[in-house]
């Protein structure tokens, strides 16, 4: 589900995100994806964030309230305490199944031209693999699909679908393709990355970001299934997990590695 999150607008965001599942059960749907961030979007400066955090708990508490009533499941990242607690949170993606949690993923790589490590704790953990609806899935979080090293290991898990929640500007909409269907095709598995649409002024650089709207959901042949075109609303895929894993077996990637070479011959960073 993609539109315009709006700063700190968090009823708003909530609303929007309760009427995308209720449509969702219209359309025969059982799982919503929502945008990075999806109740408060990113704060701005002066803003209290101790209490954005304890909004976007109330928030997430509400919409599984929503989901057990509908049957719809959803995923979507925002504010968390930082785990054994600390000054800043993080901003962690979470799958909830009927209103339950079953994934929780804290964001590794935060993005510096916007300072995100001002207002979040990285994570320090590589996202697990988990199963829903007996598909293996995973996930990152936006920035985290520059860095290959991540994303990985939801492959070397076997993951069948991973989940990309993102605040992707319309200015690097290349760069977003590029990277969600490589993914797709490198990774083996059904990709679902859901941004935002609008516009967001980032305070530190006083820039106006444009966010296109164009969700994705990409095969694991890296075709895509279904795209957003910029209009708010649901960008609704049909995927069967069976031909992830006949590609798998069909294209054994993972037995064919040669982890003792990338050990032994692995690039050195530059001095």
């Amino acid at each position: 589900m993609q539109w315009d999150v709006r700063r700190s607008a968090v009823q708003a965001n909530l609303a929007e995100a309760q009427g995308g599942l209720e449509r969702a059960r219209e359309a025969g749907v059982e799982l919503v994806l929502l945008p990075e961030m999806w109740a408060t979007s990113f704060p701005d400066a002066g803003d209290d964030v101790a209490s954005l955090v304890e909004q976007a708990r109330d928030a997430a508490s509400a919409l599984n309230h929503c989901s057990a009533r509908t049957g719809v499941d959803w995923a979507g990242s925002g504010f968390a305490p930082a785990p054994g607690g600390g000054a800043l949170p993080v901003n962690r993606l979470e799958l909830f199944a009927g209103g339950e949690p079953l994934f929780a993923y804290d964001k590794v790589h935060l993005f510096g031209p916007t300072a995100e490590d001002r207002v979040f704790r990285a994570g320090a953990r590589l996202p697990q693999v988990v199963s829903w609806r007996g598909v293996r899935v995973s996930g990152a979080v936006c920035y985290d699909l520059r860095f290959p090293e991540l994303t990985r290991a939801p492959f070397l898990g076997g993951a069948e679908l991973l989940l990309v929640p993102a605040q992707w500007p319309s200015e690097r909409a290349g760069a977003w393709r590029a990277l969600v269907h490589g993914l797709a095709a490198s990774g083996q598995c059904v990709v679902l990355a859901a941004n935002r649409t609008g516009v967001e002024r980032v305070a530190r650089r006083g820039l106006e970001l444009q966010f296109s709207g164009n969700s994705l959901c990409v095969d694991a042949a890296g075709v895509t299934l279904a795209e957003g075109r910029g209009e708010a609303g649901l960008v609704i895929a049909e995927f069967d997990p069976a031909a992830a894993r006949q590609m798998q077996q069909r294209i054994p990637v993972r037995r064919d590695r040669r982890p003792d070479v990338y050990v032994s011959g692995a690039p050195r960073e530059p001095d």
